[in-house]
């Protein structure tokens, strides 16, 4: 079954927007909540939080990665905004994958205030990556 072509672009131009607006919470509220959590109760908070959040991040990156993967392979029409989009994507991952996976470990098994304040600094790249790449998408349209 071929999938169509629009149809994919459109489905991974709203995982991405999707993911714009998740990843703008992260930043702007979530994260730096992690600065007033008990500190009694911060890694029970924390692992309940990689847990939950897992379950919306998770399947919205892989739709955004997977439909990104298949338009790129099958559309003979790829221009420079969609090309420079992936490539952001597959920076986000290499970013999540080496700092934000270690991150968050470290935060599982303590409070660590130096560790937060890296996070939250190193994920406005993300953050900046995620809403560059949108940009570049809605330029398609």
């Amino acid at each position: 079954m071929m999938i169509n072509i629009s149809t994919l672009e459109l489905i991974h131009l709203i995982a991405t927007a999707m993911m714009v607006s998740i990843i703008w919470i992260i930043q702007i509220l979530h994260d730096p909540t992690f600065l007033f959590v008990d500190k009694k109760h911060y890694t029970e908070f924390q692992i309940f939080h990689m847990k939950n959040i897992s379950y919306l991040i998770i399947p919205i990156m892989l739709l955004e990665l997977f439909t990104g993967l298949y338009i790129l392979l099958y559309n003979n029409m790829i221009n420079f905004y969609f090309s420079a989009s992936f490539g952001l994507l597959i920076l986000i991952w290499l970013i999540t994958a080496l700092f934000f996976s270690k991150f968050h470990s470290e935060l599982s098994k303590k409070y660590n205030r130096d560790t937060i304040l890296k996070l939250i600094r190193l994920n406005w790249i993300r953050t900046f990556f995620w809403t560059l790449r949108l940009g570049f998408l809605l330029k398609q349209f």
